[in-house]
């Protein structure tokens, strides 16, 4: 059968600029010129024989044709582009990019992924953190694991882990000051993370105490910097129950108090759309729901 298609330089131009709303923004991406990104619009516009988009002086606009080939398009060459990934790896480990919180990461997945790994031997998981909204993520990804439910256009989500947070420190400095009563804070060193301000504000009011001041409080920058301050003595941090699991059942965090307990965002896997059905894909999301099954 013989197929009537267009360029794929001049394909590939007119997805990037309807994707980013600009020539200039498109150029950068493929790492051409403004007009070279120009031209190859025009000729897939004498190609089709109709308008793609509306040209003003520093921005371009969809038409409504446009917008419908782009729609089509792009999703062709994320199946070509996904295609031809998996021919690529044939014969070598499926490398499957990972995306997640960094708290997360340390603290609940690391521990946990040779299992997957065990199961999957030929799957190779390339993990990278952060803490940045997915559309501010640079690097492809076949999963990323953030906090949810959130909209993702473009993206299947699935909660796997639920979390609520609770004061939580070393058994050794509950032997050398005892928590008995939130009241008994008075006398401890709170230890706060400066990317979640409002958590042991929200805990104190909470626990009926919302005026109560400590002997000292420490900021540090990020979330897990508390866990490790936690852990060596340094005072008492807001603990996420489920990433500190380990480490509780370990000897090394206690929880002072029954509760109670301030509820947090559920843990999300995020699948681009064209990769949702990818075997690698269902096995890592399958096995991140059986591994937050287990206690």
């Amino acid at each position: 059968m013989h197929r009537r298609l267009p360029p794929l330089n001049a394909l590939k131009a007119f997805e990037a600029a309807a994707r980013h709303g600009s020539f200039t923004r498109a150029a950068d991406e493929l790492r051409v010129t403004h007009g070279a990104v120009s031209r190859h619009v025009q000729t897939l516009e004498g190609w089709l024989g109709l308008p793609l988009f509306e040209r003003h002086n520093r921005r371009v606009v969809l038409t409504e044709a446009g917008s419908a080939y782009a729609t089509e398009i792009g999703a062709a060459l994320d199946r070509i582009a996904l295609a031809t990934a998996r021919q690529a790896e044939r014969g070598r480990p499926r490398l499957l990019h990972v995306n997640a919180l960094a708290t997360f990461t340390l603290r609940w997945l690391i521990p946990r992924l040779s299992g997957f790994q065990r199961a999957n031997p030929s799957i190779e998981v390339r993990l990278t953190t952060s803490n940045v909204p997915l559309a501010s993520v640079a690097e492809p990804f076949d999963v990323a694991i953030r906090g949810g439910p959130d909209s993702r256009p473009g993206h299947r989500a699935a909660p796997f882990l639920s979390e609520r947070r609770i004061p939580v420190c070393s058994p050794d400095l509950l032997r050398r000051l005892p928590l008995r009563v939130p009241e008994d804070l008075r006398q401890h060193t709170l230890l706060h993370a400066a990317t979640l301000p409002r958590v042991w504000p929200d805990w104190l009011r909470a626990a009926g105490v919302p005026d109560l001041a400590p002997r000292a409080t420490v900021t540090l920058e990020h979330f897990y910097l508390t866990l490790q301050a936690a852990l060596d003595g340094l005072g008492v941090a807001m603990g996420p129950e489920r990433l500190i699991a380990d480490d509780v059942a370990a000897g090394r965090l206690t929880l002072p108090f029954a509760g109670p307990a301030l509820p947090a965002r559920s843990y999300y896997a995020y699948v681009p759309e064209p990769r949702a059905e990818d075997p690698a894909v269902r096995a890592f999301c399958g096995w991140l729901a059986e591994a937050a099954r287990r206690p």
